[in-house]
């Protein structure tokens, strides 16, 4: 091939090069960068570059094959110990649009709030021994009032002649078999019951079936501690805060109603989902106000909740529900920020049939002058043709503000088209949906081609504290060193589009991003410093 034949071929691909990434998310920022923005965004891409030979192309002993964006369960250590991951770890993330509120806060924090409660008992279905150990056993916890109680015969869920009553817990705690750990024993027989493991998701439950069998028994373990209203008031400000100390500035938590009530202070599920919502509110003002007070107020704008139940509701119960998030709505205006239907996908009704009641639950926001938009789990499902899948169309056709999950959509070009033009972002969750093995690995996401078609996405956790990912850093981490295309200036395009396509509105919405933008900044600046200093 003559030189001058080849001079035009290289032209016409960097030109063909450029064409398609114009089509990403972050190409018109990409192609206006300051000074400090190429600089920060060159810093990231050298690190993580470097890292990839490093870390990831290293042998190690305790890991059989490492490369980026590799299963998180196994490789969550070596991440922690990364420059990468310290960087990002430091970085304003945004809002958290998709967090199932009651998996949300980690493992140990919960215990030892729960072992703090005189009103909470456990109970198991068989003894724990030797023969029948705890990975077969799954405790339940729950609040009682002393009078009402029914207790156990023994002290200890590890006799032989347990009877399956209820134990006070730290009875149970302090008589848990030395043969078993001892206290020790129990507080790890808590987490493995409340946790996905690697043998689990790599081995003994690899398929989606087998994870989510695992993934609902750690909701139904601690479901009615949290719904206890002195352990709720501390688990949501643990939440808040710890979302604040990873970088968010605010949070729209999905909180499951399913339940119609809510464990008063004495034990006695007798409070109203009202009661929670003050609650939820109140935790959230003093969160703010304890910003304000250390002069940190720009780090933390607030939290809303979009209301859930679960699609194992009959369409008829489900008017119960949109009755009660309306009554919700007119009274705590400021916290409602939309409604959802969960639960797998694959294995629950499909939104379509919920059309009616959820089509008459929009005729009753117009009729009382509210808004509560839809905000839908939509296309969490391998499925392609199938009811799970098609709950993207419905989620669309019923005008849902943003999906949850959308990890089919990308096998919808139409769909996508719609998404772009109407501005519905994808609530994209990457390691949730790597361990529940709709992927093996981040390489082999969906998440590259949806950026890489221009689709708006907000990266989101899911259920932190069944996965370990709590926050966002780890999310950021995974999808960043996934891909060669996505450097730091993505990751701030998402972390900026998650406060866009919240539910925050007017001025609100408005102040939430200047004070995002005022600290993307410094933290360029920072980084660009840091590099410097080294």
């Amino acid at each position: 091939m003559p030189l001058t034949d080849i001079s035009t071929y290289l032209a016409d691909r960097d030109s063909l090069m450029r064409q398609d990434r114009a089509l990403r998310v972050d190409a018109i920022k990409l192609d206006n960068l300051s000074a400090t923005e190429a600089a920060a965004d060159e810093i990231v891409r050298a690190m993580k570059a470097e890292e990839a030979v490093s870390v990831w192309g290293a042998e190690r002993a305790d890991i059989e094959r490492t490369f980026p964006g590799m299963e998180f369960l196994t490789s969550r250590s070596v991440i922690t110990k990364t420059r990468v991951f310290e960087l990002l770890h430091k970085m304003p993330k945004g809002a958290l649009l998709h967090a199932h509120l009651d998996a949300t806060v980690d493992v140990n924090f919960l215990l030892g709030r729960i072992l703090e409660q005189d009103a909470i008992y456990v109970r198991t279905c068989a003894p724990l021994t030797a023969l029948n150990p705890t990975a077969n056993v799954l405790p339940e916890f729950s609040p009682f009032p002393k009078s009402e109680v029914k207790l156990s015969a023994g002290k200890s869920v590890t006799d032989p002649s347990y009877d399956g009553g209820w134990i006070p817990v730290k009875v149970a705690r302090d008589n848990f078999s030395l043969e078993l750990g001892g206290p020790e024993g129990f507080d790890g027989w808590y987490v493995a019951s409340t946790t996905i493991n690697p043998a689990e998701a790599y081995g003994t439950h690899k398929t989606v079936t087998k994870i989510w069998e695992k993934f609902r028994e750690t909701f139904g373990v601690t479901r009615d501690v949290i719904r206890f209203s002195p352990i709720f008031e501390a688990y949501v400000r643990e939440f808040l805060l710890s979302s604040i100390e990873d970088g968010i500035s605010y949070v729209e938590a999905r909180v499951n109603f399913l339940f119609k009530t809510f464990f008063g202070p004495d034990g006695r599920s007798t409070l109203a989902h009202r009661d929670m919502l003050r609650i939820y509110g109140d935790v959230v003002r003093g969160v703010k106000d304890e910003m304000k007070k250390q002069g940190r107020e720009d780090e933390f704008v607030g939290s809303r909740i979009i209301y859930c139940t679960v699609k194992i509701v009959t369409p008829e119960e489900l008017e119960w529900y949109t009755e009660d998030c309306l009554a919700l709505k007119r009274e705590f205006p400021d916290l409602i920020a939309g409604f959802d239907l969960v639960g797998p996908e694959d294995t629950t009704k499909p939104i379509v049939d919920y059309l009616v009641p959820l089509l008459r639950f929009k005729d009753r926001q117009r009729e009382l002058g509210v808004e509560i938009p839809f905000i839908f789990h939509a296309g969490e499902t391998l499925g392609d043709g199938t009811a799970a899948d098609d709950n993207l169309y419905d989620a669309i056709l019923l005008g849902t503000k943003r999906i949850g999950h959308g990890f089919s959509m990308i096998k919808h070009p139409k769909l996508m088209e719609i998404c772009k033009e109407r501005k519905i972002a994808i609530e994209v969750c990457p390691i949730s949906n790597e361990i529940l093995r709709y992927t093996t690995s981040i390489p082999m996401h969906p998440i590259a081609s949806m950026l890489n078609h221009g689709m708006p996405v907000c990266l989101c956790s899911d259920d932190p504290s069944a996965f370990g990912n709590l926050g966002l850093s780890f999310d950021f981490y995974q999808v960043l060193v996934s891909s060669e295309q996505t450097g730091l200036i993505t990751l701030g395009e998402i972390a900026l589009d998650s406060l866009k396509y919240s539910t925050l509105e007017g001025e609100e919405k408005e102040r939430a991003i200047a004070a995002w933008k005022k600290r993307w900044v410094k933290f360029l600046e920072d980084v660009v410093r840091d590099a410097s200093d080294l």
